[in-house]
C-alpha cells in the first residue's frame, strides 16, 4: 500500500506519521509537499498531519483547507480511498467539507499535551476495524484548539450514522459529546484530535494507535486482493 504524507507550510508532525507509516507498520510512504499534487495520482491512501498549517492565520486548517491539493484529496475520499487527518489535519478536514462540524479553542484556552484515555466507539470504518467497540485506548493530545463543536442536528446525524470514531473518557477540552473523533458516513475518512502516530511504540508509552494504521492497510489488502 502507498500512502502520502502530506505536508504543510507549518506541519510538524509529518515525520512522525511518515515514521509509523513506513517503518513501523510496513507502508510504502511519501512525502508530498502540498505544491506537488501530480504526487498523488498513484497513492492509495493520504494521511493529514498536526501542526500548525499556515501558522494558523485566519482560523486553524482554513487556509490549508483553500490549497490546490484539497481538490485532489477530495477526489480520493470520493473514490472510497482513506484519508487520515489528525489534529491540524482534523481541522483542515472540517474546514475543507470532507467532516462536518469545527474545532474551536479548548474550553480552559490552553494548549493540552499529555495522554488521554479514548473510548472506540465506532468499529467499522477504514481506521478502526481492528479495534473492539467501546475498547478503552490510550492516545496523546497536543492541541489548543481540539475543542469540536457542531450543531444539534448535525450530532443526531453523526450518532444516527455510527460517525463517531473515539470519545474522551474525561473529555479535556470542551467538545460536544466528548467527541474525539468523527468519520464520513462511507467510513474512508477519519479526522481525529489525538494522535495515534505517536502511540505505536513502547517507548512512546503506548501502543495503541498501531491497530489504526494496521486497519487501515488490512482494509486495503483485502479491497485490492492482496495476500499477506
Amino acid at each position: 500500500m502507498k500512502v502520502a504524507v502530506i505536508v504543510f507550510p507549518g506541519s510538524n508532525c509529518d515525520m512522525d506519521m511518515y515514521h509509523a507509516a513506513k517503518e513501523i507498520v510496513g507502508a510504502e510512504a511519501i512525502l508530498v509537499w502540498y505544491t506537488d499534487t501530480h504526487l498523488l495520482e498513484d497513492v492509495d491512501g493520504i494521511l493529514i498531519p498536526g501542526g500548525f498549517s499556515y501558522g494558523d492565520y485566519l482560523r486553524c486548517g482554513a487556509m490549508a483547507a483553500n490549497s490546490d491539493i484539497m481538490s485532489k484529496i477530495k477526489e480520493h475520499a470520493e473514490k472510497g480511498k482513506p484519508v487520515l487527518g489528525v489534529c491540524n489535519g482534523f481541522q483542515i478536514l472540517t474546514e475543507a467539507g470532507l467532516l462536518p462540524g469545527a474545532l474551536m479553542r479548548n474550553k480552559n484556552l490552553s494548549f493540552m499535551c499529555h495522554y488521554e484515555e479514548l473510548v472506540v466507539e465506532d468499529n467499522e470504518s477504514a481506521f478502526t476495524t481492528l479495534y473492539e467497540e467501546k475498547e478503552i485506548v490510550r492516545f496523546p493530545i497536543a492541541h489548543g484548539e481540539g475543542n469540536y463543536f457542531c450543531d444539534e442536528e448535525t450530532l443526531k446525524e453523526l450518532r444516527a450514522n455510527n460517525q463517531i470514531a473515539f470519545t474522551y473518557k474525561n473529555n479535556p477540552n470542551g467538545s460536544v459529546a466528548d467527541i474525539a473523533g468523527i468519520r464520513n458516513k462511507a467510513g474512508n475518512v477519519l479526522g481525529m484530535m489525538p494522535h495515534p502516530e505517536r502511540a505505536v511504540e513502547v517507548l512512546l508509552g503506548s501502543e495503541d494507535g498501531l491497530r489504526l494504521f494496521q486497519s487501515m492497510i488490512a482494509n486495503w489488502r483485502s479491497g485490492n486482493a492482496v495476500n499477506a
